[in-house]
């Protein structure tokens, strides 16, 4: 069971795994189906693996809907044939269902247990017996990633696509519940001081956790341990002999006991909120802060990030040095020296 997810397999593909060592599979395609791995669609060899690549293949591949494709090679070793995993994830889909499949893939490998090559489709003319040589042809990598490596580049790639086409706004925007979006007024009209939203990753929103008075000495409290969480926050304070209220936005980074998928969808999320609150809301963010768990937010960090001071040491003006060697002294007629 995967601890980024929860998805595992159903018993029906569970079966299909142990069948298909046989030989007389040649492909099968699998997605994800009310949280579960479901085996969708199977063939058996009719040719070669080139040949049957492309009778099958493109069958099995369907526009904006992410799945695995099992694919058995002609090669055998002792333990069996060789079996090609392809990560299936057109650019057109929704980014939550290639960020599922992307944080899943580690549990349908190890569920296999015998993949010996992988390659990631974007495109139909990539799911093709061509685009697999090319594939092969141009990958020069590095040695073989981690678990955590693999998921977090796939997921960091899936998260770099999500960028605005005018670049101005990177990260993914989910819709704000009516909740966040009312507590967001009240703060724009100065009736709260603090406001707490979560990312609800089911259900692709950012949510409301709580809205209130707030001071200062109120806010370690409030953090909700090792979960990440987005906090707009009015800092009323003295400096420099004004009063001010300053609006803090304050991210905190969820834990590393975090699955990578909230972390980077938290991540990507961020831009979006807090554009939504300036351009939205009308609601000027004054400083923009990224924490992690557990960093104490108090008056003398607020004050550093808001007013940062200046060195108070200037370097001394130093009188430039004239030529090294000026020649002997002259000697006046008044008599003064020069």
């Amino acid at each position: 069971m995967s601890h980024q997810t929860g998805i595992t397999a159903n018993d029906e593909l569970l079966r299909f795994f142990g069948d298909c060592k046989s030989g007389h599979y040649r492909a099968a395609k699998v997605s994800i189906i009310q949280e579960e791995l479901r085996l969708v669609d199977t063939f058996h060899h009719r040719g070669n693996w080139e040949s049957d690549f492309d009778s099958i293949v493109p069958k099995l591949v369907v526009d904006k809907q992410p799945c695995f494709v099992l694919f058995r090679l002609d090669v055998r070793s002792a333990s069996g044939y060789e079996w090609l995993l392809i990560s299936w994830s057109p650019d057109d889909s929704p980014v939550r269902e290639k960020m599922l499949y992307a944080s899943t893939k580690a549990t349908f490998k190890k569920l296999f247990g015998s993949i010996t090559e992988e390659f990631f489709a974007t495109r139909r003319d990539e799911a093709t017996a061509a685009g697999y040589v090319r594939h092969k042809r141009d990958y020069k990598g590095p040695g073989p990633l981690t678990t955590a490596e693999e998921e977090l580049r796939e997921l960091n790639k899936l998260t770099i696509e999500s960028t605005s086409p005018q670049g101005s706004i990177s990260g993914i925007a989910f819709p704000m519940s009516k909740e966040a979006k009312d507590r967001l007024q009240s703060f724009g009209r100065g009736e709260i001081d603090y406001v707490q939203l979560s990312l609800d990753i089911l259900n692709e929103r950012i949510n409301l956790e709580r809205a209130d008075a707030c001071d200062v000495r109120d806010f370690n409290a409030i953090l909700p341990g090792a979960k990440g969480r987005y906090h707009l926050f009015r800092y009323k304070h003295a400096y420099d002999g004004d009063y001010l209220d300053s609006v803090v936005f304050v991210y905190v980074i969820p834990g590393a006991g975090c699955s990578i998928k909230e972390r980077m969808l938290s991540s990507s999320c961020k831009g979006p909120v807090t554009d939504t609150i300036e351009n939205a809301f009308r609601i000027p963010i004054a400083k923009k802060i990224e924490i992690d768990v557990g960093v104490q937010v108090d008056d003398a960090f607020l004050l550093d990030e808001l007013h940062p001071k200046s060195s108070l040491h200037r370097p001394k003006f130093s009188k430039p040095k004239g030529p090294s060697n000026r020649g002997p002294r002259r000697l006046l007629k008044d008599g003064i020296q020069s």
